[in-house]
């Protein structure tokens, strides 16, 4: 729900506020900041503007979409370690009993998907799969509660907060672009490094177009990870736009709240299971003689 307590001075004000990041990086010496101060020195510090976050460069966190996607990690990983602590002969708890369905639910899409043998693949799909879950959970959070009570701690009421991981893209595109690596690892490690550069350069076309091959092989390589990550976020994002803009409807917000969050419940599990599958395909397809 939209709270008016610390509302802006527009819709406009109030969605931009929304989508933007809590942005900490350094900016230079004799920078203008958006309240009029000059800097001194070059300064380390949390961006007040969107112009701020932007003029800050390469090397500025997200440091509401970090700390988010850490914490909910920890959770997952919390969880199934105490399930695994206690388990025993006896009756399962039926928390137990969901996450051993979860594990053979993941298990088995991995035997009928990914056609080599690795010990990884399995545990890899389940933490992609809970922990893109988890992030994407938060977008169910009303949009105005963690945000408020991060500007009531912090003292500051235009304090830029963000609760939605999978909705900053550089959270989505890290992730895709360590699905990436593990594409070339595997590739490498079942095919060496000579077949890997020949699926890249003599197929399909054979040796007499090697440019052209490498150019669609190279592209349809790239694709895998951006896909990926775009596929997340503009889901994701569209996702959490609607639930900005249904909070402006003041007290009319709530109805269509509840049947935005309940349709949004399947696009929340299905991303990540897109997201689960997807890498499991990928990483099949780089195991593959041709």
């Amino acid at each position: 729900m939209a709270s008016d307590s610390h509302a802006p001075a527009s819709a406009t004000e109030y969605i931009t506020h929304h989508i933007q990041n809590m942005t900490w990086g350094q900016l230079p010496a004799g920078y203008e900041r958006a309240d009029g101060h000059v800097l001194e020195q070059a300064t380390w510090t949390l961006a007040h503007s969107a112009q701020e976050a932007r003029d800050m460069g390469f090397w500025a966190f997200h440091l509401d979409s970090l700390g988010w996607a850490v914490f909910l990690g920890f959770i997952f990983c919390f969880c199934f370690y105490r399930v695994a602590k206690k388990a025993s002969l006896g009756v399962p708890s039926k928390w137990a009993n969901f996450l051993e369905m979860l594990v053979e639910m993941v298990d088995k899409s991995v035997k009928e998907s990914f056609h080599a043998k690795s010990e990884v693949i399995a545990p890899l799909s389940l933490t992609i799969f809970c922990w893109v879950f988890l992030m994407n959970l938060m977008d169910l959070v009303p949009v105005d509660l963690l945000p408020e009570i991060a500007q009531w701690i912090s003292g500051d009421p235009h304090l830029y907060f963000k609760v939605v991981p999978t909705t900053d893209p550089n959270v989505t595109f890290a992730m895709s672009f360590m699905v990436f690596l593990l594409i070339i690892y595997y590739s490498i490690k079942s095919k060496g490094i000579g077949g890997f550069v020949g699926e890249l350069t003599l197929q399909p076309f054979g040796k007499w177009m090697l440019p052209f091959n490498l150019i669609l092989e190279g592209v349809a390589l790239l694709a895998k990870p951006v896909s990926l990550a775009l596929r997340l976020f503009g889901n994701l994002y569209a996702g959490e736009l609607i639930f900005i803009l249904i909070a402006l409807l003041g007290w009319w917000q709530l109805p269509a709240h509840f049947i935005w969050a309940v349709f949004h419940i399947l696009i929340i599990i299905l991303q990540a299971f897109i997201f689960m599958m997807l890498t499991i395909v990928y990483l099949s397809m780089a195991t593959e003689h041709h």
